[in-house]
C-alpha cells in the first residue's frame, strides 16, 4: 500500500505544478486525491481491530497539573470536574463533614493494541499504574476485565491480558529502518474520542534526554519523534506506517496540540514486552552510571581537551559494579569491548546486549591518557539507592578554606571533607554539598583539607574562567562538579 500511496502524493504535485487546466488532466487530479483517501481508509482498517481503549479505575488523588513536566507522561482525558446536577431543592438539608466523605475514584482512558491473539494487549505503564480496576473494550464493542502481567517502569512499558481468543493482533514493522520524513499514523482516544485517527510524520528518531539531565527517574529512552496530531488518551496507542505496521508505541507530549509527539520504538517495545509476557519482569545488565554525550556541558567541555567524541561518566551510583572498579566521574568512555561509542545512547546500548555478569572492557580517556578498565556486569536492582539532596546540620569549623568551601581531613579515606557551605558562594552555586568529600583536583587524587585548598586555589588561579574540576564523594556515590572562582 506504501508504492501507491507514495506515487499519489507526487503524482497529484505534478499535476498540480503543470498548471495544466483541460479536463482530462483534472480527471486524473482527482484519481489520485481518491486514491490517496482510499489508502489512508484502509490502512485505519487494517489497524483499527487490534486497537483496544483501557480504562482505568484509581484512588482519588490531588491534581498535580499545576507541577507538571513540560513533557507529559500522564495523560489525562482533559474534561474538567463536572458540576453536579442536583437543583438547591434537593441538594440535602446538612453536608456531611468533608473528613467523612470518601472521595469520589478518578477515572482516566487510555489506548492499548493487541500483540497476541490469546489476549495479551502492550499499552503504556503509566496508564494502568495503580489502578485498582481494569477494563479493555474492543472495536466490536465488547469489554473485557484486564489483568496486568508485568510493566516496566523503565521504559513505561506495560503489558495487560484479556480472557479471549482468537483477537486480531497487530502485524510489526522496523523501527530500526524507519526514516525521518516518512509518513505515520496513530490511533487512540483522545478526550474520550473513541478510535480517534491521525497522520503525520516522522520527525525524528534517537530522541534522548526529554526529562532533562536532572531527573531522578532513570529512563531508557530512544523515542521516536513524530508531528502526527497526539494528545491525551492516544497514550499506549500504536504509532503505525502506510503498510499498516507498528513502528512506535505513543508515549508523552509536550503541551496539547503542539505537534511535538514521541513514541517508543518497536524494535524495544518487542524486546521488552516478550521479556515481561514470558517472565513477568525485565532483567537488565548495569554498570550503576549516569551517563551524558561530550559536549552536552559546555562547562564540562572547556576541561576536556584533546578527544572530540565519547561519553562523560557524570556519577557512579554506590555499591555498584563501577564503583568497584577504576573508573572515575569525568571520565570519558570511547569504547565497549573495542567498539566505539561516541553517545550516551550508543553506550547505553552497546551495555544492553551484554549478558549479567559478562565481563566488559571499556576503554576511557582521563587527562590525556588512554586506560583499559574491567567491569563485570550485574542485573540492574528495582531500586537504587537515592542520595537526599538536603546539607547534613554543621559540623564544627574545619581547618581550611577555599572559595566558600570549609574544609577538614576527611575520616575514612583520603581528601578533604567538606564540613560547611557559605551562602551565595562560588562553592553554593557548584552545588556542592557539606558532607561531601573532595578526593581529586582536576582529576589529581588529594590527601587531606590543606592540599584540596592549596590545590583549588592554585587552579583557580591558573584557570579562572574555566574552573578547578572536583571529583566528589558524596555518601557512596561518585561524581564531579567544576567550581568557578568567578560567576
Amino acid at each position: 500500500m506504501s508504492r501507491p500511496l507514495l506515487t499519489a502524493f507526487f503524482g497529484l504535485a505534478l499535476v498540480i505544478g503543470g498548471r495544466a487546466a483541460d479536463s482530462e488532466k483534472g480527471a486524473a487530479a482527482l484519481s489520485l486525491l481518491k486514491s490517496i483517501d482510499e489508502g489512508f481508509v484502509q490502512v485505519y482498517e487494517k489497524v483499527v481491530p487490534s486497537v483496544v481503549v483501557i480504562e482505568a479505575t484509581k484512588a482519588p488523588e490531588e491534581d498535580d497539573r499545576d507541577g507538571a513536566n513540560a513533557f507529559e507522561f500522564f495523560f489525562r482525558n482533559g474534561e474538567e470536574p463536572r458540576k453536579s446536577p442536583l437543583k438547591e431543592k434537593d441538594k440535602p438539608d446538612k453536608e456531611e463533614p468533608r473528613a467523612w466523605r470518601k472521595p469520589p475514584q478518578s477515572r482516566s482512558e487510555g489506548s492499548g493494541f493487541i500483540v497476541r491473539p490469546d489476549g495479551f494487549i502492550l499499552t503504556n505503564n503509566h496508564v494502568i499504574a495503580e489502578a485498582e480496576k481494569l477494563t479493555v473494550r474492543l472495536k466490536d464493542g465488547r469489554t473485557f476485565p484486564a489483568k496486568v502481567v508485568g510493566f516496566d517502569d523503565k521504559t513505561d512499558i506495560a503489558i495487560v491480558r484479556i480472557e479471549a481468543k482468537d483477537l486480531p493482533a497487530v502485524e510489526w514493522g522496523d523501527s530500526d529502518a524507519l526514516r525521518i520524513g516518512q509518513l505515520v499514523c496513530a490511533i487512540g482516544a483522545p478526550f474520550n474520542q473513541d478510535y480517534s485517527f491521525t497522520a503525520g510524520w516522522v520527525s525524528g528518531k534517537g530522541r534522548t534526554n526529554l526529562l532533562g539531565p536532572t531527573s531522578p527517574t532513570i529512563l531508557y529512552e530512544d523515542y521516536i519523534q513524530t508531528d502526527a496530531f497526539i494528545n491525551p488518551g492516544n497514550s499506549g496507542g500504536p504509532l503505525f506506517d502506510v503498510e499498516g505496521k507498528v513502528i512506535g508505541m505513543n508515549t508523552l507530549i509536550n503541551g496539547i496540540g503542539r505537534g511535538l509527539a514521541f513514541a517508543i520504538p518497536s524494535a524495544m517495545l518487542q524486546d521488552i514486552g516478550q521479556q515481561i509476557m514470558s517472565r513477568g519482569k525485565v532483567q537488565r545488565p548495569w554498570l550503576g552510571i549516569r551517563i551524558e554525550t561530550l559536549g552536552e556541558n559546555a562547562t564540562l567541555r572547556e576541561h576536556i581537551v584533546g578527544i572530540e567524541r565519547g561519553v562523560v561518566v557524570d556519577t557512579i551510583e554506590a555499591d555498584a559494579p563501577a564503583y568497584k572498579s577504576d573508573l572515575r566521574p569525568a571520565d570519558v568512555i570511547v569504547e565497549v569491548d573495542g567498539t566505539k561509542v561516541g553517545t550516551a545512547r550508543e553506550l547505553q546500548k552497546q551495555i544492553l546486549r551484554k549478558k549479567i555478569g559478562q565481563t566488559i572492557q571499556l576503554t576511557v580517556w582521563r587527562s590525556g591518557a588512554t586506560l583499559r578498565i574491567p567491569i563485570a556486569t550485574a542485573e540492574l536492582p528495582t531500586e537504587i539507592t537515592k542520595v537526599a539532596n538536603v546539607q547534613p546540620p554543621k559540623a564544627k569549623a574545619g581547618k581550611a578554606e577555599a572559595l566558600g568551601l570549609k574544609l577538614k581531613d576527611a575520616e575514612a579515606t583520603a581528601g578533604a571533607l567538606v564540613v560547611e557551605i557559605a551562602p551565595e558562594s562560588p562553592a553554593a552555586k557548584a552545588e556542592i554539598l557539606a558532607g561531601d568529600v573532595i578526593t581529586a583536583v582536576d582529576t589529581k587524587p588529594i590527601g587531606n583539607a590543606d592540599a584540596c585548598a592549596r590545590a583549588i586555589g592554585a587552579g583557580a588561579q591558573e584557570k579562572a574562567a574555566k574552573g578547578v574540576l572536583l571529583n566528589i564523594d558524596r555518601k557512596g556515590k561518585r561524581t564531579f562538579t567544576v567550581l568557578k572562582a568567578v560567576p
